[in-house]
């Protein structure tokens, strides 16, 4: 059970994985062992809750296919275990971020201070204009 809240929680059943190669520099590990994990998590067809699933597929995320399809590949470790953990840690943050709320702005007006020093900026910046006209005798 991959555990997201104190309510929800994800089957192991549910999630797929498998391991194939690293890529990249390594040597004889990387060329002959299979470190690297593939996870992949179907929304569609989870457990999850109904908003959870309508908030995962709303989110714009590149590791979110167009089938709703939740794909992590994790091979920063040497170990398979520990790119299991890692891909799994992942999928939790995830699904925890598209849970969570974005505050809701409180409207704020500026202080009066902020207005006064607006206006005064303002009719300096017009006083320097207004000095940069021609030049006339008024003899």
């Amino acid at each position: 059970m991959l555990q997201i809240t104190n309510s929800v929680s994800i089957p192991e059943d549910e999630i797929e994985m498998s391991a194939v190669r690293s890529q990249g520099a390594g040597g004889q590990n990387v060329n002959k062992v299979a470190t690297a994990i593939h996870l992949r998590f179907d929304i569609g067809a989870s457990s999850l809750p109904e908003a959870y699933q309508e908030r995962l597929l709303q989110l714009s995320d590149q590791r979110i296919t167009k089938d709703g399809v939740i794909v992590i590949k994790s091979q920063q470790h040497r170990t398979q275990e520990q790119n299991r953990e890692e891909a799994l840690k992942r999928l939790q943050e995830l699904i925890r971020s598209a849970i969570a709320l974005p505050k809701p702005r409180k409207p704020s007006k500026p202080t009066f201070s902020a207005k006064r020093k607006r206006l005064e900026s303002k009719s300096k910046r017009s006083h320097i204009k207004a000095m940069r006209g021609k030049v006339t005798d008024d003899l």
